[in-house]
């Protein structure tokens, strides 16, 4: 089993891309995974939570500032903007509502890894991480009822009550994880806390995709239009976002940018449970797709970008 845990940590990227296709292609499997979301998006969210230092990430708290903007730009901004943009087209209203609540989500807890795999500052993220995750419950359920009036079939109360208690569940539970562990087994298990936190990911992959076969069936072009639109908006925010804070430097811009685009989709997704539209549920699914292509297929793009700024400062 440990070995198996360091395969899937070492080769993240492969089988999480390998889930998508689970999920497309054995709508059964789907079905039987699909009950257990909850628990397969909360995992990788301690396992995450767990391995912050929070001492080392209470010092980065001297960013307070700059924090409290992003949360306001990931919280409030992008998903208003989004809105806006997309308000009285012909998408579909279930779709409408999946691509803001993308939007408006918390950045996913794997974004910081990614960003220093890329060469990005993956400390900014983990502390606007753990913000817009507080936050998000108080902000995202009231903004999409009231404000926004998106097609959601569940109450105020009940959206933010769920909501809430996932967050807090998890931190709880990291918490707990931690002081129980200690850092330094903690540390020495790695690999396979990695591995632990893909095999939850690939479970979450795969159950999201109950109903989507089906539906890609039935409607090609509407599930083929919502894939597509899932990508645009995914770069759409990472370049409004970049762009937005382009001031602070190009390795913070293009982090902020990474975290825009890449949402936890999945936290909304099981808070929704059984009151998520048809279309909002099958848009989280294909809004996987982005997540964990993008990544490796900009890694180019992100490199020669750092590269430039590198030799620009030099001269």
């Amino acid at each position: 089993m440990l070995t198996l845990l360091a395969f899937l940590g070492r080769y993240a990227t492969l089988v999480l891309a390998f889930g998508v296709f689970l999920g497309f292609a054995f709508p059964g499997l789907a079905a039987l995974v699909r009950p257990w979301l909850a628990l397969f998006i909360i995992g990788p969210l301690v396992i995450a939570l767990m391995r912050i230092d929070w001492g080392e990430m209470l010092g980065y708290m001297r960013r307070l500032p700059l924090v409290a903007v992003l949360c306001v730009w990931m919280l409030i901004v992008s998903p208003l903007a989004v809105f806006l943009i997309l308000d009285g087209t012909a998408v579909a209203p279930g779709v409408l509502a999946g691509i803001v609540l993308m939007a408006a989500a918390p950045p996913i807890v794997s974004a910081a890894a990614i960003a220093m795999f890329l060469g990005l500052d993956g400390a900014i993220i983990v502390v606007a991480t753990v913000a817009a995750m507080w936050l998000t419950p108080l902000v995202l359920p009231p903004m999409a009822l009231n404000l926004l009036d998106l097609h959601l079939d569940i109450s105020l109360g009940l959206f933010m009550l769920r909501l809430a208690g996932l967050v807090a569940l998890a931190f709880v539970a990291a918490w707990i994880g931690r002081w129980l562990l200690g850092p330094e087994r903690l540390s020495r298990a790695s690999v396979h806390l990695d591995g632990a936190a893909v095999l939850s990911m690939l479970l979450f992959v795969v159950g999201v995709f109950d109903g989507v076969t089906e539906m890609a069936l039935a409607q090609p072009r509407h599930v083929i239009l919502a894939c597509l639109l899932a990508y645009l908006f995914n770069i759409g925010l990472q370049v409004a976002g970049a762009a937005a804070f382009w001031r602070l430097g190009r390795r913070t811009a293009l982090s902020i940018g990474l975290m825009s685009g890449n949402c936890n989709m999945g936290l909304v997704l099981v808070t929704l449970s059984d009151k998520a539209d048809p279309d909002t549920a099958m848009f989280f699914a294909v809004g996987q797709l982005p997540m964990y292509t993008l990544p490796a297929l900009l890694t180019p793009l992100y490199r020669r970008l750092l590269k430039t700024e590198t030799r620009e400062a030099r001269t």
